[in-house]
């Protein structure tokens, strides 16, 4: 049984890869300090000022107020934008790089580690969630620096002028602050732990829509969906509208609390005025509660920022953070199976070895308690064909995901002498392709659904690998290359996706071509031909493993394996 993490330490590091460096948070944390220390000492100077100048003074005397005044003002909006400007570039660029190693976590688990995972909680998790934990960086631990920061300076300030001003804000700071939280997690706290959920099942009942369209119209279900959709809305509406009221009622408190504060500083200090209290002074210290309130406000925000953060961290690292199951293959490292020390780059094949050497092979999904397929031997050589049939339920597709190492396997499994574990993963992606069941076309024309096979790939060798999988009259009668195939090749029949699946494993140069069901949702007369076109159409210097459960043309000659289903399967 595969340990689970501690959720924390889970959430930990996910929250670990949304951060930027300090490096790059730095100047976003200084100028965010400028700015919320700019807003507490231009209201301050401007009350001082005004007072000051009912006592008429000399002009000059009021003239490092006026032009402070001014640049506070100024600075202000400049500090803010500047601000703004390095601290959401510093969280962007993250995110970028938070996506990219999200989607790297991702890809080992698919198949087989998160199919207990609905499409709708996966797709979220990836776009909603991973988007929410830029808030980590950008409105929680940002705010909660910089305004904490600031309101420490202005009690210390305020302090200067009268300590029994800054007792009395830095204890109404302390207890409107732990009201509004307070408050806050506990009306808006299951709320938060909700949205992921409410948004995945919103994304879950729009993919089902969109995907099923057709059947649901065929039975008459369209209503039913619906439904489901505008429940499922409503339900994120309730849960966006319970966070919104939330806020709402810590930023009342924090209101109300700032008007306390003011209207204790003045019954506190009105006796002193005079006596050692200058009224400029006594005035700044009543009215600058009012703008360190407002930096403060900025608390309880990142408090419930936290909460919808924390939530979103922990659906990512349910999917990314939880140990692979045995099943799922890793990267081998320097010390391998057969206990070689040697670094899995430099392992070397054997010369004269066959392409494919199967011995006592087993697999098995990921958590099923018995292999799908066990005991297999055979041998694949270049130039050779090998056929692999069996009933459904037989292991059919699951030695094919074996083969290109998106399961682990029992046994021995080599290529060109080399034992596959011991090998990159990707190495033995290079070597062994497969055309799976359903292919999957990119909703593009003819020429991006090749290309990504191979990049550099020109229109004459594109045009060559459609040729050789017989689409060459049909690529030339739909406008050739620039051909749509539309969304999940809706534009083409079976058979086509699948010559056009076999073109992309011939433009990839795989030594192996693992042809898993081609004939699957063909017509029985149309299949002999395919199964006899894609056989044929591949190089005689390269291998073909074909998956069917039909048989066979008599023009193919290939060797047979045959698969029985498990027992109790």
């Amino acid at each position: 049984m595969t340990a689970q993490p501690e959720p924390r330490i889970a959430r930990r590091s996910v929250l670990a890869r949304a951060l930027p460096s300090l490096r790059r948070r730095l100047p976003g944390l200084s100028f965010g300090v400028l700015a919320d220390a700019s807003v507490v000492a231009l209201l301050g100077l401007s009350m001082w000022l005004i007072v000051r100048a009912g006592e008429q003074p000399p002009i000059l005397h009021l003239t490092f107020a006026i032009v402070g005044v001014r640049a506070l003002a100024i600075g202000r909006a400049a500090f803010r934008y500047t601000e703004r400007m390095f601290s959401h570039d510093a969280a962007l660029a993250q995110l970028a790089t938070l996506r990219a190693d999200t989607f790297q976590a991702l890809v080992p688990r698919v198949p087989g580690a998160i199919e207990n995972h609905r499409r709708g909680e996966v797709l979220a998790a990836f776009v909603d969630d991973v988007d929410q934990l830029q808030d980590e960086p950008l409105r929680v631990r940002q705010p909660l620096t910089v305004s904490l920061s600031v309101v420490l300076l202005s009690v210390l300030a305020i302090a200067l002028i009268s300590p029994i001003a800054a007792v009395i804000l830095a204890a109404v700071l302390v207890a409107s602050g732990a009201l509004a939280v307070w408050l806050a997690a506990r009306s808006a706290g299951a709320s938060d732990r909700e949205l992921s959920a409410a948004r995945a099942g919103l994304v879950d009942a729009l993919l089902e829509r969109f995907a099923a369209a057709e059947v649901l119209v065929a039975f008459g279900a369209v209503p039913e969906q619906r439904a489901r959709i505008a429940a499922a809305e409503a339900r994120l509406a309730h849960v966006q509208l319970v966070r919104a009221r939330s806020a709402g009622t810590s930023g009342a408190i924090l209101a109300a609390a700032a008007g306390l504060a003011s209207v204790a500083t003045l019954l506190a200090l009105a006796p002193v005025i005079g006596a050692g209290l200058s009224a400029p002074l006594f005035a700044a210290a009543v009215v600058v509660p009012a703008a360190v309130f407002e930096v403060f406000a900025q608390v309880p925000a990142a408090f419930a920022a936290r909460r919808a953060v924390q939530a979103s961290a922990d659906r990512v690292a349910a999917l990314t953070e939880t140990p692979l199951p045995r099943e799922i293959p890793v990267e081998p490292s320097v010390s391998q199976r057969d206990g070689s020390a040697q670094a899995p780059d430099a392992v070397r094949e054997v010369p004269g070895a066959p392409l494919i050497e199967a011995r006592g092979l087993s697999v098995r999904h990921p958590g099923a308690a018995h292999d799908a397929v066990t005991g297999l031997d055979f041998v694949l050589g270049a130039g050779e064909t090998l056929v692999v049939t069996g009933e459904s339920g037989a292991g059919k597709s699951t030695l094919a995901l074996a083969l290109v190492r998106f399961l682990d396997y029992g046994g021995s499994y080599r290529l060109r002498g080399v034992e596959a574990s011991a090998l990159p993963i990707a190495r033995v992606r290079e070597t062994v392709g497969l055309c799976e069941q359903q292919p999957h076309l990119f909703d593009a024309d003819l020429r991006q659904n090749l290309k990504f096979a191979r990049e550099t790939a020109t229109d004459a060798e594109l045009m060559a690998a459609l040729e050789r999988v017989g689409l060459g009259n049909w690529a030339e009668e739909r406008g050739g290359l620039d051909a749509r195939v539309g969304e999940h090749g809706a534009l083409v029949s079976g058979g086509q996706a699948q010559r056009i699946a076999l073109a992309r494993a011939l433009l990839a140069d795989f030594p192996v071509v693992v042809l898993d069901e081609p004939t699957a949702g063909v017509d029985r007369e149309l299949a002999d031909r395919l199964l006899t076109d894609l056989v044929g159409a591949v190089p005689e210097d390269r291998a073909v493993l074909l998956i069917t459960h039909t048989e066979l043309p008599s023009g193919i000659d290939a060797a047979r394996l045959h698969l029985e289903a498990p027992r109790g399967a």
